[in-house]
């Protein structure tokens, strides 16, 4: 019999490998350096899609590193289906050209939520993934953040503010059309924005909810930062993927059981 439990949100992910690797210390793309056995750019599709209903992956990647890209991808991930898209001159419209690959899909109902990730990041984690997914369905767009602590905003006087000051992480994930609607109207505009968010806020008015991050979720930009990741990757035994207890959290969520 086919199972009966409630239906994970179906979700897109789209892969943002456009950049390069200067800081890093390199000439090529620092998504394309080795970390622990195999390409930065990989780990993360690796962890995301163990999830049950990430279908589609986009992967968008610079030009020139098409050749590189597609022969890790059939080596690294023999099994799984990967679009791969050219990125723009912005991560905006390299951003549009992944929703544009993905247009048939959200528009034919096969997509409820897009998750947009920078492939820079490899420890983001199937739980990290699961939650902003789960996050996104429920209110509309999702996030993760690390609290700041060290950091106190103050007024022109010096007096502090009770604020709370954050550091924005990658996943981010939306509902699919209305993410689709909002590029399509900024393509029309000739619009620009920093990030994703910005975007689904001057378009929408989807509210974007905020998800603890991970501190596991370093991004990829110094050299020591590959050191720090592959020590982090081994601390966890190699594998941040859909553990039992994860997949389980899935079937949890609809039932109205905490997360």
């Amino acid at each position: 019999m086919p199972p009966t439990g409630p239906v994970p949100p179906r979700a897109a992910l789209v892969m943002l490998a456009a950049g390069e690797g200067r800081r890093v210390g390199h000439d090529t793309n620092k998504v394309l350096l080795p970390l622990a056995g195999r390409r930065v750019f990989t780990w993360a599709v690796r962890w995301a899609t163990t999830l049950p209903h990430v279908s589609h992956v986009v992967l968008v990647v610079r030009d020139g590193d098409q050749e590189t890209v597609r022969s890790t991808l059939a080596r690294e991930l023999p099994d799984t289906e990967v679009v791969v898209v050219t990125g723009g001159s912005s991560r905006h419209e390299s951003e549009w050209k992944a929703l544009c690959a993905l247009r048939p899909a959200i528009e034919a109902g096969e997509t409820d939520v897009v998750v947009i990730h920078d492939a820079a990041r490899p420890l983001a984690s199937a739980a990290l993934f699961r939650d902003i997914i789960l996050a996104a369905e429920e209110y509309g767009g999702s996030l993760p953040v690390i609290d700041q602590p060290a950091l106190t905003a103050l007024h022109d006087g010096g007096d502090r503010v009770d604020t709370r000051t954050v550091a924005v992480q990658t996943p981010q994930a939306f509902r699919a059309g209305p993410l689709l609607d909002a590029y399509t109207a900024a393509d029309a505009e000739g619009f620009v924005g920093t990030d994703t968010a910005s975007c689904v806020e001057r378009y929408t008015d989807v509210p974007v909810h905020c998800v603890t991050g991970d501190a596991r979720n370093i991004k990829i930009t110094f050299p020591e930062d590959l050191f720090l990741a592959e020590r982090l990757l081994a601390k966890a035994d190699y594998d941040l993927s859909a553990a039992p207890h994860v997949r389980a959290a899935w079937r949890r969520h609809k039932a109205g059981d905490a997360r």
